[in-house]
């Protein structure tokens, strides 16, 4: 039987998702604007690095994003290249950044 990954948080205060695993803190950051959630920035500690934490905190954030009709504009470098390995979030992604991502069409 094996473990369940760690739950990620909104933070809304901090404007963060936060995972909390082994007294270490991994982050998505984010800035909301209407109808948008900027991410702006992932950061796993060292001692987290290679559980797919990071993939857990893009998820969550674009999970939020779909669940609050939000449009999403990945500033980070982290979610920009989670999203082009999945296109499950494409319908919310915003154009500009499915262009760069995606590739014009």
């Amino acid at each position: 039987m094996t473990d369940a990954p760690p739950a990620v948080v909104d933070n809304p205060d901090a404007s963060r998702f936060e995972l909390h695993a082994d007294g270490k803190v991994a982050v998505l950051e984010y800035e909301l604007a209407p109808g948008r959630i900027r991410l702006v920035h992932t950061e796993v500690p060292p001692e987290l690095r290679g559980r797919k934490y990071g993939d857990l905190l893009a998820r969550a954030g674009l999970d939020h994003a779909r669940a609050n009709h939000l449009t999403v504009a990945p500033f980070c470098p982290f979610v920009r290249a989670f999203l082009a390995r999945h296109r499950d979030w494409d319908d919310i992604l915003d154009e500009h950044w499915k262009a760069q991502i995606r590739g014009a069409r």
